[in-house]
């Protein structure tokens, strides 16, 4: 991603100026500057064989592909002592196009919709069933409190706009009397089309809340539905469509929750590994087309350079959005209490030392690999830090537009 925005980013801003966010324009800068001089760094010897490494900063940016790996070991490694030894299920619920097209217009209110009322319909659900037609004593709900964490998605596989929520729920509940842990059944959490009913009337009424507050703006080919009318007309239709809810097979177990989460909560639109070739026109990129079977579906697609760009952008996240979260049982306030009461229900030990605090043996072995000489194993060691924009004084000819990853 740096190489396109590097050799296309200057060409593109020109030619869109106007219609980039600030938001938009701060993720092209740090991405264009991530691992180079301009953001400073440090110069590493290798005390055996004097070998010379220079290292530059990470610009530490959430929508950029180099710079997840070690917020995503840290969040994990904190989720891991939170895990319960249960089956995990996996529910999505999507936007349909239309709601997505407005939500591109408006992110920051039809996203946290999304997240939000996803959650509730699961909350809801879970512990009296109440959906339209659903009794209380029906096997469809659980009759437990339940915790969930939440991931958002906007995109789909080909950098399309796609808005849906990943949520991974353990597969049961604290009891309402708080006295004993009600599991789910074997393989089976709660009702698809249950779910998909209540998500859709909350999403929808949420939404005109949000209509009659005024807190959304329509532009282009939505303009029309700043009109309440024409808004309402917008609306019924979409109360006959089929929204997307699916819930995947449970996980094998806890490790298989958290080897799956490492792959969903700080991924990026698309990661390096997925980019083929660049030829300063075009990029060629891996997706795959769910519609297809098999290895059928896994395809190339070839995009001009300023498309690729536009595509990668429209999924940049409002300041300040929190796209992972947790609620219910889970919730931030009383999570550490509710887990406590779980495992106790469980008669769960407690959970394993975090993988945040190895002890002196593997400190000194996760030190020595990653400061191991290339040249000959030897153990390198910073003998020099430098400002951003500043070259280093230990280092031959260095270039300050270089990538050191």
């Amino acid at each position: 991603m740096a190489d396109i925005f590097r050799r296309r980013g200057p060409a593109w801003r020109a030619s869109h100026a106007g219609h980039v966010s600030l938001g938009q324009l701060k993720v092209m800068s740090a991405i264009e500057r991530c691992r180079t001089g301009a953001l400073g760094g440090h110069v590493e010897r290798c005390e055996d064989c004097a070998h010379l490494r220079i290292s530059y900063n990470s610009c530490g940016n959430r929508h950029c592909p180099k710079c997840q790996a070690a917020g995503a070991k840290e969040w994990l490694a904190d989720r891991q002592a939170e895990l319960l030894p249960v089956p995990y299920f996996h529910v999505v619920f999507s936007l349909p196009g239309p709601i997505a097209d407005i939500g591109y217009q408006n992110q920051a209110v039809v996203y946290d919709l999304l997240l939000k009322t996803a959650a509730e319909t699961l909350i809801t659900i879970a512990p009296t069933g109440q959906a339209r037609g659903l009794k209380a004593h029906d096997p469809k709900h659980l009759g437990a409190r339940i915790g969930l964490t939440a991931v958002l998605h906007t995109w789909g596989s080909a950098l399309t706009h796609h808005p849906h929520a990943h949520i991974i729920v353990p597969g049961g509940g604290v009891a309402l009397d708080g006295n004993s842990w009600i599991a789910c059944r074997p393989r089976f959490f709660l009702s698809v089309q249950v779910l998909l009913r209540l998500f859709r009337r909350l999403f929808l009424e949420r939404l005109t809340a949000a209509y009659q507050a005024g807190r959304l703006q329509f532009f282009a080919d939505r303009a029309a539905l700043a009109e309440p009318a024409a808004f309402q007309t917008f609306l019924a239709a979409l109360r006959n469509v089929e929204w997307v809810v699916y819930a995947k097979r449970p996980f094998g177990g806890p490790d298989a929750v958290l080897a799956y989460l490492s792959r969903y909560t700080h991924r990026t639109a698309i990661a390096n590994s997925r980019l083929v070739a660049f030829a300063g026109e075009r990029v060629t990129f891996k997706w795959t087309d769910y519609r297809a079977k098999a290895d059928a579906r896994y395809k190339l697609m070839t995009l001009n350079a300023d498309e690729f760009i536009r595509r990668f952008l429209i999924h940049v996240l409002p300041d300040g959005f929190h796209r992972i979260r947790h609620y219910g049982l889970f919730a931030n306030a009383n999570r550490a209490n509710n887990i406590a009461l779980a495992r106790r229900l469980l008669s769960a030990p407690g959970p394993a030392p975090s993988s945040r605090e190895p002890n002196a043996a593997e400190n000194r072995r996760i030190d020595q690999d990653w400061n191991a000489c290339p040249c000959c194993g030897g153990r390198m060691i910073i003998i020099e830090t430098f400002e951003p924009g500043c070259q280093p004084r230990l280092w031959p000819l260095p270039s300050i537009g270089l990538d050191s990853s």
